[in-house]
């Protein structure tokens, strides 16, 4: 009996330190929040936890449909990490293709895609 309830009092310690978070991503511009697997971020991911996205008025994707059950839980640790890089001090790389600021020999501005830093495709 001692046994069983040793095993029920780690156990029970186990899950209790362990706070889990739902972590869903939501975009730049949108008024979604979506599952990581979502079409929908393709380009821009913001994380942020379920909670935090009900209540800055985010409502469920139509298409991955993000439930708590269904959606990513992050530790403690994984929250820390993304506080860190929502206060910039990560390295930011360009994630979003652009539109080309180069010139073409007509005078109007190139049509083609970019993510280079410098906003210029790869032949301006």
């Amino acid at each position: 009996m001692k046994q069983i309830r040793l095993i029920l009092f780690i156990v029970s310690i186990a899950f209790s330190t362990n706070v889990l978070a739902q972590t869903v991503y939501t975009t730049k511009t949108g008024e979604k929040y979506h599952k990581s697997t979502c079409r929908y971020l393709k380009y821009s991911k913001k994380e942020l936890t379920l909670d935090k996205a009900i209540t800055l008025g985010f409502s469920a994707c139509g298409v991955c449909k993000p439930t708590k059950e269904n959606t990513k839980a992050s530790s403690d640790a994984e929250a820390n990490a993304i506080v860190y890089k929502a206060e910039g001090k990560a390295p930011s790389k360009k994630a979003v293709a652009t539109q080309c600021t180069g010139k073409t020999q007509a005078g109007k501005r190139c049509k083609r895609k970019t993510k280079n830093a410098d906003g210029r495709c790869y032949q301006h």
